[in-house]
């Protein structure tokens, strides 16, 4: 069975950090590409992050670049989002999905991808 189990979302202070974790089984991990994607009550699905599992080549949305940072442990099936100077407008429920390929350029499309996690809410307060 596939599984995505995202954790690691609260509520933090605007300028704070956080760091959430999505944990993968199921599939063969080395095979997919992961992304993190983000979405706020009214707004549509945004995708903000995501990394190749095969060589861990990174991609980031313009709004999250120099402040996000993902990265993978394929030992342990595990991609990780360390969000850094966070603002109020980015809570949201986050969500990571994996597809069978790489990121390429059409990365941040949502139907791109094959399997979701539940999502963790991360709230910033101002």
């Amino acid at each position: 069975e596939v599984q995505l189990v995202e954790s690691g979302g609260g509520l933090v202070q605007a300028g704070g950090s956080l760091r959430l974790s999505c944990a993968a089984s199921g599939f063969h991990f080395d095979d997919y590409a992961i992304g993190w994607f983000r979405q706020a009550p009214g707004k549509e699905r945004e995708g903000i992050s995501c990394i190749s599992s095969s060589d861990g080549n990174t991609y980031y949305a313009l709004s999250v670049k120099g402040r996000f940072t993902i990265s993978g442990n394929n030992a342990k099936n595990t991609v990780y989002l360390q969000m850094n100077s966070l603002k109020p407008e980015e809570t949201a429920v986050y969500y990571c999905a994996a597809y069978r390929s790489f990121c390429g350029a059409a990365w941040g499309g949502s139907r791109l991808y094959d399997y979701w996690g539940q999502g963790t809410q991360v709230t910033v307060s101002s």
